[in-house]
């Protein structure tokens, strides 16, 4: 198998040459790599423009997906979605896109306000809004609830390795009991269109707390909405995630789902990058931990006994 080319500084400056002519014979802006850049090589444009190229096919596959998805959202949503002005290959099957940079900072820099959370509910709403049909004949998968019952004996483990390094105190995992995973386990019927990646870098936010855009839809899939109610718990914390899925329309099943995603998964990642001795990790999973578990008043699980198929939007 040829190896993927990686992308230097030469290779972006070439590229924006081409695509931001203007005429003045000028070096053209300055390039820059970003430090977030998932499975993309992401590099700042200027002051305006965002450049993502594709590391490998399968990222490629994923971007060409993204952009066609970005447009089917962009109607249904309350706020931004990067708009690509150039898009093609930056070598042989492996694409690139030049985006428009949505304003802002991140929910890692800025907290999201009362109005933000709104901002936030109008995502889950315009989500749920995009039909699946029209999200899957554009490409986007369809994939299977996870189970909580074997998502909970992994953050079991998890949880030990914690504990042993005091990390974490154990007992917090009681709550997460068997019965309540069946009691959470995901409806038939509910799947919808999900981000999939709501992190808090993939939210724009400014500094008034309002929320102004969403980047990077490669991992979208049909599925679980509770997924991104779990995104937003780590991104801005239990209450607001719960608060704007509330606000969507969402009830108590789907936001408790979420929570026991977010935590179990808080738990086991940080678990996985202590135990890899990746320090420069830690500091931002631990934060991300310490969101999931914010304690909510909707957590009395026995409130869903009488909660029927109804609740589920």
């Amino acid at each position: 198998m040829t190896q993927a080319p990686t992308p230097t500084a030469d290779t972006v400056r070439r590229l924006v040459s081409s695509l931001l002519k203007d005429g003045t014979g000028s070096a053209g802006p300055e390039v820059r790599p970003v430090a977030e850049g998932g499975g993309h090589s992401t590099w700042w444009v200027g002051t305006r423009h965002v450049l993502r190229l594709a590391p490998d096919r399968d990222a490629a596959l994923r971007q060409r997906r993204e952009l066609r998805l970005r447009d089917a959202v962009r109607p249904h949503l309350p706020f931004a979605v990067p708009t690509s002005v150039a898009h093609g290959e930056w070598a042989p099957g492996l694409t690139y896109t030049l985006d428009t940079k949505v304003p802002g900072g991140t929910a890692e820099e800025h907290d999201v306000s009362a109005v933000g959370e709104a901002d936030l509910a109008g995502l889950l709403t315009g989500l749920r809004e995009v039909p699946a049909r029209q999200a899957e004949a554009l490409g986007v998968p369809r994939t299977a609830p996870r189970s909580l019952e074997a998502l909970r004996r992994a953050a079991e483990k998890a949880a030990r390795r914690l504990a042993a390094a005091d990390e974490f105190d154990r007992a917090r995992l009681q709550q997460l009991t068997p019965p309540a995973a069946v009691q959470l386990a995901a409806q038939p019927g509910t799947a919808v269109l999900v981000h999939h990646g709501l992190r808090g870098e993939h939210l724009v936010v400014s500094a008034d707390g309002r929320v102004r855009g969403v980047l990077d839809w490669t991992a979208a899939a049909v599925g679980d909405p509770a997924e991104d109610i779990a995104g937003l718990a780590v991104a801005v914390g239990s209450p607001a995630a719960v608060r704007a899925a509330t606000l969507a329309g969402y009830g108590a099943r789907p936001c408790l789902r979420g929570l026991w995603l977010a935590r179990c998964d808080t738990v086991i990642r940080l678990a996985e990058r202590l135990d890899a001795g990746d320090k420069a990790a830690l500091p931002l999973l631990r934060l991300r931990l310490r969101r999931a578990w914010e304690a909510i008043l909707l957590e009395r699980v026995t409130e869903l006994r009488d909660a029927g198929a109804g609740e589920e939007p």
